[in-house]
């Protein structure tokens, strides 16, 4: 009789922390998105990709992100429209602002800036619908640089950039106001 108790309360055990680990894997896919097929790919298996997700949680809810204040984020606006209007004239000079402004952005928000790879992880956390835009526009950025991107893939760098930059910039309200915090969209 001991025996089968033992047996149905290991099975119990075994059953509860398969639902765990389905819900966990259901969380961090949806959480995720593409990035998160994308880590799977590269880790391996769906164990290492999401011991990595997690991780990544982790470390992200360490950092101290936070919105910009409306002042700040005007200005982040501004320097966007004034980059647009600017690619027409300068295309390659404008992608080499553009990830410039986005890693101004990223800093005054608090994210850390190391190599791509981490920035993109960290993005991945808060932002996982748009680092694959960022993802993109590094390549072609990349290519720029060794003089091999034309006019086109240029445009779809900004493009790109543009995606990132636009869910980046929140911004804090005035508590005074009382009012929720907000995005602000970057103007196309």
């Amino acid at each position: 009789m001991l025996a089968v108790v033992l047996i149905l309360v290991a099975a119990a055990a075994i059953i509860a922390a398969l639902v765990h680990r389905k819900r966990q894997s259901l969380r961090l896919k949806k959480r995720f998105g593409t990035e998160y097929e994308r880590t799977v790919e590269r880790a391996g298996g769906e164990s290492k990709a999401e011991a990595e997700l997690r991780a990544r949680e982790a470390r992200v809810a360490k950092l101290d992100i936070r919105p910009l204040p409306a002042e700040e984020a005007r200005r982040f606006s501004q320097a966007w429209r004034g980059l647009q209007g600017r690619f027409v004239d300068s295309p390659k000079g404008a992608v080499v602002q553009a990830d410039k402004l986005v890693r101004e952005l990223m800093t005054a928000r608090g994210y850390p800036m190391g190599d791509f790879e981490r920035r993109a992880s960290d993005i991945s956390v808060d932002h996982p619908g748009v680092v694959d835009a960022y993802r993109s526009a590094q390549v072609i950025a990349a290519k720029d640089a060794r003089g091999e991107a034309d006019t086109e893939e240029l445009r779809k760098a900004i493009v790109h950039y543009r995606t990132l930059f636009a869910d980046l910039l929140e911004v804090r309200t005035d508590p005074v106001a009382e009012t929720p915090r907000s995005t602000v969209a970057a103007q196309s």
